[in-house]
């Protein structure tokens, strides 16, 4: 497989830059795999599209204020996004004009706390030790990360993007980037769901950087994705392999759902606790718990739109994603969303 093989045109003002009012009146554009049809609905109306027996498994990992800046003795600017979080220190990928080196320290531009660089384990990487818990010292200092197509004043986040780049359930802290197809919903509209008679499962996985790497190589086998911890609990577990066992559909919701069920699930039977994923889905991947799949219009040539052909199929999901251009569709985090069905 070629990465052109997922290229698609999209137009800059395709762009979603901002939320719309409600969650749910987001565009869904709906994917019939057994007759290759597509249908145009809102999201509002996804309790109709279901047949009530779908266990709908979420990611309820919930993004940190992970963007910070700082500066260095000289005065020059350095941009971090916190990677990974340890007791008295943090990982961070960094961006400065000149190379940083170890044993420099930095100033935090929003709190004026220091930071110490204590090694570089790669070029643009750099592991930080502070005196304050670092959780604690990024939700004093940080910014939500929103993606670089969103565009903000020097990168800060808006007010409404602290509410906004969250979905209604997340809870354990830890993600770098939103799981953005749950931020359709709202609490009404998973009771209208539940109502159904459909069943909603969490699970956690804290999205790192490494989803939303671009492939590098034209060759995409030869891509490696990071690695991402995730969690799934006991009754998740039950709960996805019951909808297993009585033939229901499981419907993740995102890709960061599927890559955790198809990795603790590799057997064919989602196994409970914790662990770490560099699942790689393509084209090609034989599917052991998904079915559905509910997910963001995604960026051309990138891993995760070939995830979502993975299960749609290359020449489908292309034709979807040209429809969607035409029928002027917002694309990525803010925009609308695809049910594959």
């Amino acid at each position: 497989m070629r990465l052109s093989d997922f290229h698609y045109d999209l137009p800059e003002e395709l762009i979603a830059q901002q939320p719309l009012a409600r969650r749910d009146a987001s565009r869904m554009m709906v994917l019939h795999r057994a007759t290759q049809s597509i249908e145009h609905h809102s999201v509002a109306e996804l309790p109709e599209m279901l047949t009530g027996a779908e266990t709908l498994v979420v990611n309820d990992s919930r993004v940190i204020p992970a963007r910070m800046w700082a500066r260095k003795p000289s005065g020059g600017s350095v941009e971090l996004l916190v990677v990974r979080l340890f007791s008295d220190r943090f990982e961070a990928m960094t961006r400065a004009s000149k190379p940083l080196r170890s044993g420099q320290s930095l100033r935090l531009e929003r709190t004026g706390r220091t930071v110490v660089i204590e090694a570089i384990p790669e070029p643009g990487r750099a592991v930080l030790s502070c005196t304050a818990p670092p959780l604690s010292l990024i939700r004093e200092e940080g910014s939500i990360p929103l993606p670089p197509y969103i565009h903000r004043d020097r990168g800060w986040d808006e007010e409404g993007d602290r509410e906004r780049y969250q979905t209604v359930y997340a809870r354990p802290e830890g993600s770098v980037a939103a799981p953005t197809a749950g931020l359709h919903f709202t609490p009404e509209l998973l009771d209208r769901v539940k109502a159904r008679g459909c069943r909603i499962a969490p699970l956690t996985l804290h999205v790192g950087p490494g989803t939303f790497q671009p492939v590098r190589t034209d060759n995409v086998e030869e891509h490696r994705m990071e690695e991402e911890r995730f969690s799934v609990t006991e009754g998740t577990a039950a709960e996805v392999n019951r909808a297993r066992e009585e033939r229901r559909p499981v419907l993740a919701v995102g890709t960061t759902s599927v890559r955790c069920l198809e990795s603790a699930g590799a057997s064919g039977r989602l196994l409970p606790g914790e662990g770490a994923t560099s699942l790689f889905i393509r084209p090609g991947h034989e599917f052991r718990i998904v079915d559905r799949m509910l997910t963001n219009f995604h960026l051309p040539g990138s891993t995760l739109i070939l995830l979502v052909a993975a299960l749609a199929g290359r020449e489908f999901i292309l034709r979807a994603y040209n429809e969607a251009v035409r029928e002027r569709y917002r694309f990525y985090s803010y925009g609308d969303c695809m049910l594959i069905g």
